[in-house]
């Protein structure tokens, strides 16, 4: 490597003189020439460079100055003595196939104690293999949880006696899901089912975790031996989490639209009637695995993109109920979907929706112009460009106008106005736009509609209603635990986003009797009021009585007439169900 004549190297030169490695060569290189200032060609010569690709090595470590030529010492020690010591143990276990949990266990017992992560470490050092599912019989000896039957439909025990359940609540919806032909709607629309467990049956147990907001499906396993989950769902026990995650995966896609229109039919026939307004909006909830095919979405809640499935919901602004919801959303089709809305309400009503609301990030001034041509009315958002500021700051003050806004309780209720008659790309015709200020923003509100007559006042009223679809989406979020896929139960998004839907309208369902405000009250104080009562329930010959100890809105109830239901329930042998409370 070292070339040169003229200097004669002694062995401790050589050292430095004749690299070892490629970067010890670079680094002395790069040495005589920025330090000892050595020509470029004797360099190269040097240390075996051709002058073009020394000139670019110069060129590299011109770019990039700091970069390491030599790496710091790795400081503190350099082995665990813990996983040293442990070593032979976790390999001597392993080979009686235990697994790291149980291997944990095994080594605190002996006085050990090592984490499962490195536990994992010594395994995969090892050579060992991902531990393969065991039997109950591989596994070691030690005190397991009781084992409740095997869910079936024919073993429900229907016989006269008594019990407590921490769900007596959820009874409460039983006169609703009676009226309703649950079985008939699910055999339609093709979900599946078995001679253990039909479909009725299968989606009463997910709707029952839904209605008492259970955070996870897998906290089911918590409830096994309470005999009141079950009987609500008609079946002897209620379903382990690992058929929860096979049913939901067996379910088509195609079967949720059917299942939601008829479902929504239904509910109709017992009191909630269909609004004429609809506040639409995106929900990205969120995915925290490795699928590759998932795509990244908007999180409003954490303010940036990651991976997500991206979810539709209409709501009906009327009756203050989710009445559409698509979770198989990609990007290249968000934009289409308000036309699938559509369509969808078409085929149920035979009528168009007549007046829809939402944010400009929903849809294109396509589908606004198709919208017009279909004679919907809609209000929107408009996004502001920068030249559309500039020429919006620039309008005199006499081009304003003041309004104002009818609730009493806003704190700005007289703000500016703009109003104009513009034309959009794609959009046939004017549109009228109005332009706001003094609303408590910084930057101006633009909202365009198609609603030429209508008041400014109200218009800016109602489009400001359409932030209560978020309060609802987050009322999802809270109670009906819309955003928990990151479960030991891997429910599919569209089996769950369904179940909420049903469960939304049940809860809407109750308050409406009730009264007294909680017909738009949030799911989680209906909940705390009325639903999370432990009850007895007597199975007698012909009747099923639920009796819920004394509690202060039980006078709401009576007032509602819950007391005096006495309503056959088919799945329950047709045993008629009568509620009284203490």
């Amino acid at each position: 490597m070292f070339n040169s004549k003229s200097i004669k190297p002694t062995k401790y030169a050589r050292v430095f003189l004749g690299p070892s490695n490629s970067t010890h060569r670079q680094y002395e290189a790069l040495r005589g020439y920025f330090v000892e200032g050595l020509p470029s060609a004797e360099v190269a010569s040097r240390f075996g460079y051709t002058p073009g690709s020394f000139r670019l090595l110069c060129h590299q470590f011109r770019q990039n100055p700091n970069r390491q030529f030599f790496l710091p010492p790795k400081k503190g020690p350099q082995t665990s003595p813990k996983k040293s010591q442990a070593r032979e143990q976790v390999i001597t276990m392993r080979k009686q196939n235990f697994s790291i949990y149980d291997i944990k266990r095994g080594l605190e017992e002996s006085g050990a104690s090592l984490s499962t992560v490195s536990i994992s470490i010594i395994l995969k050092e090892e050579g060992f293999a991902r531990l393969t599912r065991r039997r109950d019989d591989e596994r070691p000896n030690r005190v397991r949880p009781d084992i409740a039957d095997v869910a079936d439909v024919r073993k429900l025990q229907l016989q006269p006696r008594k019990f407590r359940t921490q769900f007596g609540g959820i009874f409460l919806f039983l006169p609703y899901l009676a009226k309703i032909p649950l079985d008939n709607i699910l055999q339609e629309a093709g979900f599946p089912g078995s001679k253990m467990i039909p479909a009725g049956h299968a989606m009463r147990s997910l709707l029952a975790l839904k209605l008492f907001g259970n955070a996870r499906h897998s906290h089911v396993m918590s409830f096994v031996f309470d005999e009141g989950l079950p009987l609500f769902a008609g079946l002897n026990v209620i379903p382990k989490r690992a058929f929860l995650t096979e049913y939901s995966c067996r379910i088509h896609p195609l079967s949720y639209p059917k299942a939601m229109q008829l479902w929504f039919d239904a509910i109709g026939k017992l009191g909630i009637e269909r609004g004429v307004s609809f506040d639409l909006d995106f929900h990205t909830i969120p995915f925290h695995g490795e699928d590759a095919l998932v795509e990244k979405h908007y999180v409003s809640k954490r303010s940036r993109r990651q991976k997500g499935i991206l979810a539709f919901l209409a709501r009906d602004a009327d009756k203050h109920i989710f009445c559409y919801a698509n979770s198989q959303l990609r990007k290249d089709q968000q934009n289409d979907e308000i036309l699938r809305f559509i369509e969808f309400w078409k085929k149920r009503t035979d009528r168009f929706p007549e007046e829809l609301i939402f944010d400009s990030k929903l849809t294109t001034y396509s589908n606004l112009n198709r919208l017009n041509q279909m004679g919907i009315k809609f209000i929107t958002l408009r996004r502001r460009s920068r030249k559309m500021l500039e020429k919006i700051y620039r309008t005199p003050v006499s081009a304003w106008r003041r309004i104002e806004l009818d609730n009493i309780a806003r704190a700005y209720r007289t703000p500016r106005i703009l109003e104009q008659k513009i034309s959009l790309d794609e959009y046939e015709g004017l549109i009228r736009q109005l332009t706001i200020m003094d609303l408590g923003h910084e930057e101006p509100t633009i909202l365009i509609t198609n609603q030429l007559n209508r008041s400014a006042a109200k218009l800016l009223g109602r489009y400001a209603k359409r932030m209560i679809i978020e309060n609802a989406i987050a009322d999802g979020i809270d109670f009906f635990h819309m955003d928990a896929l990151s479960s030991a139960v891997a429910m599919k998004v569209d089996c769950d986003l369904q179940l909420t839907l049903m469960a939304c309208s049940l809860y809407r369902l109750l308050g409406s009797q009730i009264g007294n405000g909680y017909s738009t009250a949030k799911s989680r104080h209906i909940f705390r009021d009325f639903i999370n009562a432990t009850a007895q329930i007597s199975i007698e010959k012909k009747e099923i009585f639920v009796r819920f100890q004394k509690r202060a809105h039980n006078p709401l109830l009576k007032a509602a007439g819950f007391d005096k239901f006495d309503i056959p329930i088919p799945w329950l042998g047709n045993k008629r169900l009568r509620l009284i409370f203490g």
